[in-house]
């Protein structure tokens, strides 16, 4: 099946209207509050993260978050139909299950609300639109309705969710939990200035990798799904090129031996606690290959962001700059990032 659209020639400039959607989710923080303290009052015993594709990724920020902070309760993230077909046992009272949707629309994303609330869980989404299915099969569904800006406003409304319910389960000091909606506040400003920063960099891997037959992704913690997102829906769904991610620790564990002089590498090197995981991939790759890019976030300003934030914010910063990346990839190839063979188009 072939489908074509209009070459695009140009870069796609960086939008003026950046952060309408981000504060949309922004402006929704007390709604997210009184549910995460309702939630938790209730008897949180687990949390599951769900979604398909770019939405499954959408959670890696929070999965993270959770992980490294819930002493309470359990966080685990699944694809939408495998958590249908594993059915896992832990599901059931006491269980929110978050799901993640662009459009809302995705039928095993929508199945997966179904699914959870046939089993007793409580279930929120994140959606751009409020009469979509997926906020119709949903307990409550935070929606956003613009996505064309800088960032994405899933991930705060995840984050804000997230940071809630860790402040309600005593494992996030008041102080603390302000300091990172504070984060959360400058951000948006913050995210155009790292794209901005990057345009020279994205410019000069989008022209000398334009032509690889095959381009490896890698990151680490949760920039693991900054290079996930980047070779999957960007790379192979919208630019049609044959591309593979990997874990930043377990590239050195097998992948690695694909690599010549000749290997296209993109990293994207985070600053958090997983950065000595990002360092040593970047020391590999600095010797043996002339085409690896690293994507740092210590070369960011991320400007009002307060120094001991940082970790925090450079995942959001790193998807941001990924994003962009992938309009330079549109520019340089010709490819319209809209085309599609397959997806939206057949039955599948």
């Amino acid at each position: 099946m072939t489908t074509t659209l209009a070459p695009v020639s140009a870069l796609k400039p960086l939008p003026k209207e950046h952060r309408t959607g981000l504060d949309r989710a922004l402006a929704q923080r007390s709604e997210i509050e009184a549910f995460a303290a309702d939630v938790v009052r209730s008897g949180l015993r687990n949390v599951f993260l769900v979604g398909s594709g770019g939405g499954l990724l959408t959670h890696e920020g929070l999965h993270y978050l959770l992980e490294r902070r819930a002493t309470t309760f359990a966080a685990f993230a699944l694809s939408a139909n495998e958590f249908i077909y594993r059915e896992p046992a832990r599901l059931g009272d006491g269980s929110l299950v978050v799901l993640a949707s662009n459009t809302g629309t995705t039928p095993e994303v929508v199945a997966a609300a179904e699914f959870a609330k046939a089993h007793g869980a409580r279930v929120a989404s994140v959606t751009k639109k409020p009469d979509s299915p997926l906020a119709a099969a949903s307990d409550v569904a935070w929606t956003y309705e613009d996505d064309k800006g800088v960032g994405d406003p899933k991930t705060f409304l995840l984050a804000i969710l997230g940071l809630a319910l860790l402040r309600e389960a005593d494992d996030l000091t008041a102080d603390e939990y302000e300091a990172h909606i504070r984060t959360l506040e400058v951000l948006p400003d913050a995210l155009l200035d790292a794209c901005r920063e990057t345009e020279d960099l994205n410019a000069r891997i989008a022209d000398t990798l334009k032509g690889a037959p095959v381009i490896y992704v890698i990151g680490a913690g949760p920039n693991h799904g900054t290079a996930y997102c980047l070779a999957m829906c960007y790379l192979q769904e919208m630019q049609w090129k044959h591309a593979a991610s990997f874990d930043a620790a377990e590239f050195l564990h097998g992948a690695m031996e694909v690599v010549t002089e000749d290997t296209a590498v993109i990293q994207y090197l985070g600053e958090e606690a997983t950065r000595p995981i990002d360092e040593r991939a970047k020391a590999f790759l600095q010797k043996y290959s002339r085409k690896a890019f690293h994507v740092d976030a210590r070369d960011l300003t991320l400007p009002g962001v307060e120094p001991a934030m940082r970790p925090f914010a450079s995942h959001f910063a790193l998807d941001a700059v990924m994003s962009r990346l992938a309009q330079h990839f549109e520019a340089a190839t010709g490819h319209d990032l809209e085309n599609r063979r397959y997806m939206f188009k057949v039955a599948y």
